[in-house]
């Protein structure tokens, strides 16, 4: 049974609702102390590798007792956490929410091998898998009969599912930084292909995402689209939409007038492209003249080309604010030295000194390496005046010569 940490008292009996800092065993008798901090309802468990550090830290191959949570409970009464972020390899948590519900599990399977799991009896409301690198093989699930979200990000080719059909999918494929790559294509989804309400989403300047891919998805009636799209006349194929959705998208080129989707009762369209906004404006306005909107309609927060340049054009926005800033000033004296540059030996001291800037800059891990390696990359395709293209190659070559990163 647990204990309280600070005088080594057995813990009042269940359910436990207030804050404080809990021995528990997870992994081993008192191996961990849970710091329960008020108005959280949240935990996350994992290896002490990961990029942003877990509540509880847990080798990604150990198993764990999950059932240590069962005394602890919200001030309503519903169990606590409410919700769950766990990287690693232990599928104990299926069976656990077999007897104790689950509002919200994230999990980020560590599996060495391709693996086959029954959740079917799990009680979990919404369930989260990123199927990254360190996933393993294909993961083969069984949906909990509960299950009303299911969300889907990383390499989508790696997940089959079977039993249970979500209300609710959500789409988050692993795609690349470079909007010049060749459309990321929609795998085939299996049994997922027959629900009624689809999010997909991907960065706003980066891959686009093929639209001909929803073909798959006879029955949908409610479609919500965030990021970089290609492909949007295949949209007029889903003549069954009930609602729709677009948020973020910088490009709107190819969308089919509002008129072909006749059942729509519902059409928001936020932080769009400015000219296409007001197109869907101009027919937003002349479908109420004909049909009113049964819910709702709106297109709000239309932008220039300048604002996505700035917010998603560089790759500093998942950083912290303050290193956020450093890195943009670097970026803006390297891309005004680039704009000058004549030859080749000229845009080596650029981004050379761009590259030296963060040398003495403490926290630089693979993630921060990679957003760097994207920058270089950016700013040699920036405008210059030598007169013939920078290659990836050469620029990489100067990013690795200068960094001790």
């Amino acid at each position: 049974m647990p204990e309280m940490s600070t005088d080594n008292q057995a813990l009042p009996p269940a359910p436990i609702t207030e804050p404080g800092n809990y021995v528990i065993d997870l992994t081993g008798p008192g191996s961990h102390t849970l710091v329960r901090k008020a108005g959280v309802g949240s935990l996350s468990i994992g290896p002490k590798e990961l990029k942003q550090p877990a509540e509880l830290l847990v080798a990604a191959d150990e198993r764990m007792n999950w059932s240590v949570f069962e005394p602890f409970a919200t001030p309503a009464g519903s169990p606590w956490p409410r919700y769950l972020r766990y990287t690693g390899g232990d599928t104990g948590f299926l069976e656990w929410a077999e007897q104790r519900p689950i509002e919200e599990m994230s999990w980020t399977p560590v599996l060495p091998e391709a693996a086959e799991l029954d959740a079917s009896r799990a009680d979990i409301y919404g369930l989260n898998i990123t199927m990254s690198l360190q996933s393993g093989g294909l993961l083969r699930m069984k949906l909990p009969e509960k299950l009303y979200r299911l969300s889907l990000s990383g390499d989508l080719t790696r997940f089959s599912a079977s039993g249970h059909l979500p209300d609710y999918l959500a789409l988050v494929p692993d795609t690349s930084r470079r909007k010049s790559d060749a459309p990321y294509q929609l795998p085939d989804l299996g049994m997922l292909r027959e629900v009624t309400t689809l999010a997909l989403n991907s960065p706003p300047l980066g891959q686009p995402v093929s639209l001909a891919g929803l073909e798959q998805f006879p029955n949908l009636e409610s479609l919500s689209l965030w990021g970089s799209f290609c492909d949007l006349d295949a949209l007029a194929r889903l003549t069954g939409l009930t609602s729709l959705e677009l948020r973020f998208m910088p490009e709107l080129d190819g969308l089919p007038s509002l008129e072909a989707w006749p059942l729509l009762d519902q059409f928001i369209a936020f932080n769009v492209e400015e000219a296409g906004g007001k197109r869907l404006r101009q027919q937003m306005k002349a479908r109420a003249k004909v049909r009113p909107w049964d819910k709702y309609a709106s297109v709000s927060q239309l932008r220039k080309l300048e604002w996505w340049v700035s917010e998603y054009g560089r790759p500093f926005s998942a950083w912290p604010k303050r290193l956020a800033k450093l890195a943009n000033e670097a970026y803006d004296a390297a891309e005004a030295a680039m704009a000058e540059a004549r030859n080749l030996e000229e845009a080596e001291a650029a981004i050379t000194a761009f590259t030296l800037r963060f040398n003495s800059l403490k926290g630089v891990e693979t993630s921060e390496r990679e957003d760097l390696g994207e920058a270089v990359w950016q700013l040699s395709q920036s405008e210059h005046q030598i007169g013939q293209p920078i290659t990836e190659e050469l620029a990489q070559g100067w990013f690795d010569a200068a960094r001790d990163y």
